[in-house]
């Protein structure tokens, strides 16, 4: 590996060793999980909403709500200010996480359609399945937390 390679590396996992970033990510994702659940609990109970159609709702909510909180507070020094650079981080935000979103899918269908368990239970699993790949991608792609 070059040099500049391994140090471009190397700069990429010191960014994501952050502790007080990781721990405002994880507050932030708490209450971004805490939403898409009740979202989907209520939208299931509620609703003739199927488990994909409610989960799909459920989860653009959540997601609205941790980027905002995200860009405010965990972020809030990374990215240039402006409705432009704003615009785009959101929509990089909405494609990061919907790799996410599609692990929470597969685990949520693996586990409700294959082995029975409670579609709440099977969401939260798969929601914490998809953390760590938000994370790395939302730090490295969407806020560029190694540029600082």
């Amino acid at each position: 590996m070059s040099n500049s390679l391994s140090e471009a590396v190397r700069t990429r996992i010191r960014a994501l060793r952050s502790t007080a970033r990781f721990s405002q990510f994880v507050g932030v994702g708490t209450l971004g999980a805490t939403v898409d659940n009740a979202v989907l609990f209520l939208l299931i109970r509620g609703t003739g909403l199927g488990l994909w159609g409610a989960k799909l709702i459920a989860w653009e909510l959540g997601i609205a709500v941790i980027f905002a909180v995200n860009e405010q507070w965990t972020f809030s020094s990374h990215g240039e200010s402006g409705i432009g650079p704003l615009a785009r981080r959101f929509g990089r935000s909405n494609a990061v996480r919907f790799g996410g979103l599609l692990v929470t899918l597969a685990v949520l269908t693996l586990l409700t359609e294959r082995f029975d368990v409670w579609f709440m239970a099977a969401n939260v699993i798969g929601i914490g399945v998809g953390f760590f790949v938000n994370y790395t991608c939302e730090s490295l792609y969407t806020w560029q937390v190694h540029q600082e």
